[in-house]
């Protein structure tokens, strides 16, 4: 009887397959498979959106309807109810048409499974559908000047005035704040006890005393800005979770923040190594012809092919209700390496030509730039340095002293 459940399922996994490949070729429009050139590619969605062109639009449009924006959420709350084995198999379709995400955001990549796990059905009720339909543009509110790796001596306060929260401070490195339409963040509102005082409250940038100011990096290009808050009234009701109890919350968040940018160790640019290699340097007995190169390369192949199992193994067992703890810091950590690698050995393959800075037969200078910002990968989501300690200390089981 085992064995023919295991067959049905088997086939209707079968069909589904099938199925999912012949809907994404057909709604899936040409232009929403070629490599994604820079985070303005994506739609993010929000107040304000507008789509690039007519196609994002369809692309978005047909993946909704269909609950696939955001796959794996349960129906109730906008998302498709995707078994995890149907949710794979439609990851694996996409890849192999290399379809682009019809949305991209923090609400789904991060705020979403925390609410899933630690907010009220009535808050879940009302920002995860607007998540998936891509009404609200989140942004982060972790890191403050004085707290960065230390993140919990952060120190912007949230006053209980009785009926709200009065918000005074100041966050940074707040990716996207001057675009975002809410921000989920960490506020102070117990002083006598450093992680046990910290609250997660959601605050609509709208309201008055929030502003930003963007921070310029050495690319040239930058969605960092800092935030401040003057006397923000937030409701009580936008607290997630217990009261005191954001430490637990951003712990967990930040496990899938550390996923997502591990997981984005080959899409930062979407450029071809082996392609960009071979038209800088062309091709000797159908090989690259500079042999030191080719070597570099298959060597950095080889270790995404290996960063690739691990990933899927971990991304199944937590599909599998498994928390994967201290995993995210090491998906963070060699994500971030090979990232920086493969920024490198481009670099390597154009020469002199991919240092050029701009000009339309450089790309803007896309190659360099690109080079500059894989340096912040080994800051944001907790610097390498703080992910070694972890993968030392709950991995690998070394010593503290």
């Amino acid at each position: 009887m085992a064995t023919d459940i295991a067959t049905a399922t088997a086939q209707d996994l079968g069909t589904f397959r099938k199925e999912t490949r012949a809907w994404l070729e057909a709604n899936c429009p040409e232009s929403m498979r070629v490599p994604v050139r820079s985070g303005s590619d994506y739609y993010w969605g929000g107040r304000n959106a507008s789509f690039k062109n007519d196609e994002q639009k369809q692309w978005f449009e047909a993946m909704s309807a269909k609950g696939w924006a955001v796959p794996h959420w349960p129906k109730k709350y906008g998302g498709g109810g995707l078994s995890k084995a149907e949710n794979k198999i439609l990851g694996e379709e996409m890849a192999r048409l290399n379809c682009r995400p019809p949305l991209f955001s923090f609400g789904i990549s991060m705020l979403g499974p925390a609410l899933l796990k630690f907010a009220t059905e009535e808050q879940k009720l009302e920002y995860l559908p607007q998540i998936v339909n891509g009404e609200i543009w989140w942004c982060q509110g972790y890191s403050e000047p004085n707290a960065g790796s230390d993140l919990a001596s952060l120190q912007t306060k949230a006053q209980d005035m009785g009926d709200h929260f009065l918000v005074n401070g100041q966050k940074v490195w707040t990716s996207y704040a001057d675009k975002a339409d809410w921000i989920f963040c960490l506020v102070r509102t117990d002083t006598e006890t450093k992680h046990g005082g910290i609250s997660f409250l959601l605050i609509d940038m709208a309201t008055e005393g929030v502003s930003t100011r963007p921070i310029k990096l050495i690319s040239g290009n930058s969605p960092f800005c800092e935030t401040f808050f003057d006397n923000v009234k937030v409701p009580k009701s936008n607290l997630v979770g217990e009261l005191n109890y954001g430490w637990t919350i951003a712990k967990y968040l930040l496990t899938h923040e550390r996923e997502m940018i591990g997981g984005s160790g080959d899409s930062t640019s979407n450029l071809s190594l082996h392609e960009a290699a071979i038209e800088a340097l062309g091709l000797e007995n159908g090989k690259l012809s500079d042999a030191s190169l080719r070597t570099e390369i298959a060597r950095w192949s080889m270790n995404k092919a290996i960063f690739d199992a691990a990933m899927e193994r971990t991304l199944d067992e937590a599909k599998m209700g498994q928390s994967i703890g201290a995993a995210s810091s090491f998906l963070k950590y060699y994500g971030t390496e090979l990232n920086k690698d493969r920024l490198e050995l481009l670099l390597a393959a154009k020469g002199f030509d991919g240092l050029a800075w701009e000009g339309e037969a450089f790309n803007d200078g896309q190659v360099a730039r690109y080079f500059c910002r894989t340096k912040g990968n080994s800051i944001e989501g907790g610097t390498s340095e703080v992910q070694l300690n972890i993968i030392a200390k709950h991995i690998l089981r070394l010593p503290s002293k």
